[in-house]
């Protein structure tokens, strides 16, 4: 049996990858990446953070921008109610 993930989670995984994408580019080493960056705003072990660079590529922990949209922007029909 596979631990479900939410939403929230789905959007850690995304931040945290679009931080470590901004600063891999300059060169600088993984750790460093984490010890800066992720750690000081997630407070996560770097553990954690490798585990969270490999759930990125999975497809599942990906949120579809149709399901962010119905998420947020669902609430313009309970008016007419």
């Amino acid at each position: 049996m596979q631990k479900r993930r939410g939403v929230s989670y789905q959007k850690r995984v995304e931040e945290i990858n679009r931080i470590y994408d901004q600063h891999a580019k300059s060169g600088i080493s993984n750790r460093e990446i984490w010890r800066r960056y992720v750690y000081p705003v997630y407070a996560i072990t770097e553990r954690t953070f490798y585990n969270i660079l490999n759930a990125s590529a999975e497809s599942k922990n990906k949120i579809a921008d149709d399901t962010r949209q119905l998420l947020l922007f669902d609430f313009g029909n309970d008016n007419e109610r």
